[in-house]
């Protein structure tokens, strides 16, 4: 209990703290960015080629008062006027100087004012430049410097996570967890403000898990609590956790080497590189890791039924390895400045293989007396998941700064196959002589495939106002084979065809969107409407106990769907921003949950899903603040609140189970009435000293769900906390250190109702009792260290120890109930777990690339990076 008071205690007082210190030094910054245009005859409009373009530094020189200019670069341009600059090292007093014979000398300023950068990136479009005999007025572009740690948006919050040591060398579930307002539970499944959010990558949704990405690939996070009618209206409350991946477009090459290995001998490497030369961009990643699982987990629950009560006592041992392959590939190719064609693509295979030992002791309180049960089970489960994804996307920016048009087409598949074989033993006493054996074998099969094409189209109608239009369709095609067999007397396996079924499902999603964004003096104003048009459809195939097959099919047509957004944005000085956003979104029913077949698979957890699940209907608003200090320190602060109508959640009910002819408990889905979810979170990054930086997240909410049913209980409302502290301690010597914690009070379990349904496994370990909304989850705390050294010329290489749960804290502990039983639950995975991770970056910009045919002049101070 003393923990949890210091742990709160230290949260506030560094939230506190982001009112009281302020560095008195801004940091220095080193961007390189990218310059671009093109240059025009005044008088015909046309290009003008070997006209001499440069870039110069203009310095004071305190020493002769004189102000000097140091030449950063140059070149002459294109045959259509076009002229670009690649990895400009970006500071004060930046000039362009265009000269060329019969025309006036023209020069611009390119002011950087030294503050944090609030973009991804440095990309300046200069426009076209027209020269002529007339005098020019100077012109000015206002550059902002450095990427920040974070960043607040209009609709989303960027996390930069390259940097990250906890999650050095480990998957994006490691990522996850050292980014505020995000909880990652044991088995990676990632909660933003009590549910659960639609994954994306690059954009766009995925069908990868996130240990499926290496974390090393991952550039930043962006946590979208409150998407715009821009994004696609799925997803629910949950909001989008978008996954940026890494891409470099600094001239020449450059990339690095990676390997590393873990306390149980289970080893990754892994390499990046990217080239940049002329018109093309190429990127390309590979990523191997191996990895072993050990979970422990007990479970009682009282069961309620009609003969009698059933007292159930479950202990499980599970361990599980892992192997992941991952490459990533694309290129970009400018056709010039303005139009760029990328391609891109990925792939991934997993493998596991498990093997679980769980113990049950069922006590059955009957009528007539008491009958006691012992039996063992092992099972042998294996998985191999294939995913693959390819995009192709187009570019065009206009002459007119911020005007662009792009167009996209992608596509993510899966394949996947399942077994697990097993092997239950009955006792007639615990340690007695055997009573019973049977063998059960299970096969799953199926394939997912994804295909969206989308289109935008932005136009800045004036200097502080913007049009945006879009367009989007969506077609998802998933199919699910299952065949359950037991083993016969021969020692065989014989087919059981009523528990076996083959499943389709289709979904197709047809959207456009237009948002509208106007600033008036310090006020800013964006509202959207985007019109949805779905429906899916589905065939279950298999035997009926007559003989001969029997078809289910299922339909739901959604013609129409309005989803209004609206973001109101107040600059109130002194770096101090105000935003309030309100939204309505949709969350459709999935495969898994849709399923109307009941899964045998795993007889201690029988599942089904209900296709008379209708969508929920999510309505969100937020309140938020943004104080930016000096030394790079900001002060976030929310107010939200969101109401779910139809929620879909998981559920819990009594079943006549064929195959044994006992009542069962089974999980299933429904819509409940509704739910509620409010909450203040704050967030602060502070710089404390030159060699330690702090951030703290702490998040105060509360939630509901009322299920509106006969049989189920409606738990009151729980007031809870979350919190989140991450502290980068810089040492000597080239060491530094990183501790990440979190810790969550007892709260509802996460809305919705999860994707642990038929097909490409679940988040829940096999043959662990499934949890629903009929319950909460017990505190947790969970506590990440890292310490990193760094060695070689310019700190090319780095070697990173990284342990995690270093109190043995983080578990699932939860509790369940409804009007049939009671349940608690606790599995503890992987505490303590150690693993040292090694990098090294290599690389070298082309100054080749200015020798030739444009002509381009060598910059200076020019070094290896």
């Amino acid at each position: 209990m003393k923990m949890k008071i210091c742990f709160l205690l230290v949260t506030l007082l560094s939230c506190y703290n982001s009112f009281s210190q302020e560095s008195s030094k801004p940091e220095k910054t080193s961007v390189a960015g990218r310059f671009y245009g093109r240059v025009l005859d005044a008088s015909t409009n046309k290009g003008l080629e070997a006209t001499s373009v440069q870039l110069i530094q203009r310095k004071f020189d305190k020493s002769s008062q004189t102000t000097k200019d140091i030449p950063v670069n140059g070149m002459l341009t294109l045959k259509n006027g076009d002229f670009n600059f690649e990895n400009v090292p970006v500071s004060s007093g930046l000039v362009l100087v265009i000269t060329a014979l019969g025309f006036s000398k023209h020069e611009q300023h390119i002011i950087t004012d030294q503050k944090v950068s609030k973009k991804q990136g440095l990309d300046v479009d200069l426009g076209n430049i027209r020269l002529k005999i007339d005098p020019k007025l100077l012109q000015t572009v206002t550059v902002t410097a450095e990427k920040p740690l974070m960043s607040l948006g209009i609709d989303r919050k960027v996390f930069n996570v390259e940097k990250s040591l906890v999650s050095a060398g480990g998957t994006a579930e490691d990522v996850m967890r050292s980014v505020p307002s995000l909880s990652v539970d044991i088995d990676g499944n990632v909660s933003l403000r009590n549910s659960s959010p639609q994954i994306f990558v690059d954009g766009r949704p995925t069908t990868m898990a996130l240990d499926q990405i290496p974390a090393d690939a991952i550039q930043s996070v962006e946590i979208i609590t409150n998407p715009s009618a821009k994004f696609d209206a799925s997803g629910g409350g949950g909001g989008i956790l978008n996954i940026v991946l890494k891409k470099n477009r600094k001239a020449g090459y450059n990339g690095s080497l990676k390997t590393g290995i873990d306390q149980r001998g289970r080893y990754s490497f892994g390499g990046d590189i990217n080239v940049r030369q002329d018109k093309i961009n190429m990127f390309a990643s590979v990523n191997y890791r191996q990895r072993k699982l050990i979970s422990k987990g007990t479970t009682d629950r009282l069961t309620f039924f009609d003969n009698g009560n059933t007292q159930l006592y479950q202990s499980d041992y599970n361990i599980q390895e892992r192997a992941n392959f991952f490459v990533r590939a694309g290129l970009d190719w400018l056709l010039d400045n303005r139009n760029t064609i990328t391609v891109s693509g990925y792939f991934s295979d997993s493998h596991s293989n498990g093997h679980s030992t769980t113990s049950l002791l069922i006590d059955t309180m009957q009528v007539n007396g008491k009958n006691t049960s012992f039996s063992e089970r092992q099972a042998f489960p294996g998985n191999i998941n294939k995913d693959n994804g390819a995009s192709i996307g187009y570019k065009h920016l206009f002459t007119k700064a911020g005007k662009e048009w792009t167009a996209d087409l992608n596509f993510t598949g899966s394949n996947y196959t399942q077994r697990n074989n097993i092997t239950t033993t009955a006792y007639n006493l615990v340690n007695g002589p055997v009573s019973n054996q049977f063998g059960q074998l299970i096969d799953g099969s199926g394939a997912n495939a994804n295909v969206t094409f989308q289109t935008d189209y932005i136009d800045p109608v004036s200097k502080n106002s913007k049009l945006e239009l879009g367009a989007r369709i969506q077609m998802k095609n998933a199919d699910n084979r299952n065949v359950i067999s037991y083993r016969n007397e021969m020692g065989g396996f014989a087919k059981i065809p009523q528990l076996s079924s083959d499943y389709i499902n289709k979904n197709k999603v047809f959207a456009g969107y237009a948002n509208f964004s106007n600033k008036i003096n310090k006020f800013g104003y964006q509202v959207g409407l985007r019109l949805e048009s779905s429906a899916y459809n589905g065939d279950v195939t298999t035997a009926s106990v007559s003989g001969g097959d029997t078809l289910i099919s299922y339909r739901n047509d959604f013609p129409f769907s309005l989803f209004p957004s609206m973001f109101l944005s107040q600059d109130l000085g002194k770096d101090q921003q105000l935003q309030f956003s309100i939204t309505r979104r949709i969350n459709r029913p999935d495969f898994g949950q849709l399923f109307p077949f009941t899964d045998y698979s795993d007889s201690l957890n029988l599942s089904r899903g209900n296709a008379d699940l209708k969508p929920e209907f999510t309505y969100s608003a937020e309140l938020a603040y943004e104080k930016s200090f000096s030394g790079k320190n900001i002060f976030m602060a929310s107010l939200y609140y969101k109401y779910t109508d139809q929620l879909i959640t998981r559920y819990q009910e009594r079943y006549q189970n064929p195959v044994t002819g006992k009542e069962d408990i089974i999980n299933t889905f429904i819509n409940a009435n509704s739910s509620y979810t409010g909450g203040l979170e704050l967030i602060y990054r502070q710089s404390i000293t030159k060699w330690w930086e702090l951030t703290s997240n702490l998040n105060f909410f509360t939630t509901r769900i009322d299920l509106n049913n006969s049989t189920s209980i409606n738990l009151k409302s729980i007031y809870s906390w979350f919190s989140k502290l991450n502290n980068t301690v810089k040492l000597p010597g080239n060491f530094s250190f990183e501790v990440s914690s979190e810790y969550s009070s007892k709260r509802l379990l996460p809305q919705g109702g999860g994707k642990n349904g038929p097909g490409k496994g679940g988040a829940t370990s096999w043959g662990q009792p499934q949890a629903t909304a009929q319950g909460f989850i017990r505190p947790r705390l969970e506590v990440d260290a890292a310490v990193r050294y760094d060695f070689l010329k310019n700190k090319k290489a780095s070697v990173i120890l990284h342990v995690s749960d270093i109190f043995r804290s983080d578990a699932n502990n939860i509790y369940s109930e409804s009007a049939y039983f009671r349940q608690n639950s606790y599995r503890l995975r992987d505490p303590q777990y150690f693993r040292i991770h090694f990098s090294w970056r290599f690389g070298k910009f082309d100054t080749s690339l200015f020798k030739r045919k444009n002509n381009k002049m060598e910059p200076e101070d020019v070094d290896e990076f």
